[in-house]
């Protein structure tokens, strides 16, 4: 059984607690912690507070954490805005543009629109944001986990 938490943030108000694996694995050890919120019936929104190891040699946000970040972007808005099951759901497709450097000192936003949903498929877009300074465009293709024999 797979670890997964979705669940109010006491320290920030209309936010979600969301992480998903043990405290071992990549998205709690290399992320850590997120959280999330729906904007509008569409949009969901995934936040990261940089820490140390998520900087580069130039001082800014590593890509590997901005792909990180985008990945699980798409869960948490599967998640939250339609309820699907997301824990053996596997990505098929992420197509990123990176557009400009994450500041290190700010907390980093991925938008996650999600466009479709058919039987086996969830197609999403976004942004990843701080404040109004745009750091990536992203598209993904997502499959949802399947059914249980």
């Amino acid at each position: 059984m797979t670890h997964f938490l979705c669940e109010p943030d006491p320290a920030n108000i209309g936010w979600y607690r969301y992480d998903m694996g043990e405290p071992e694995q990549y998205n709690r050890a290399v992320l850590g912690d997120l959280i999330i919120r729906a904007e509008g019936l569409d949009h969901c929104r995934t936040r990261l507070q940089p820490t140390a190891i998520h900087i580069n040699t130039l001082g800014t946000i590593h890509g590997g954490i901005i792909l990180g970040l985008i990945d699980e972007s798409l869960y948490a808005a599967m998640y939250l805005l339609r309820g699907i099951a997301v824990t053996h759901a596997v990505t098929l497709d992420l197509q990123t543009q990176f557009i400009g450097g994450g500041d290190a000192s700010r907390p980093l936003d991925a938008v996650a629109e999600l466009l479709r949903e058919t039987r086996r498929l969830v197609f999403l877009r976004g942004l990843v944001k701080q404040d109004d300074d745009l750091v990536a465009s992203f598209t993904a293709t997502v499959r949802k986990a399947s059914e249980p024999k």
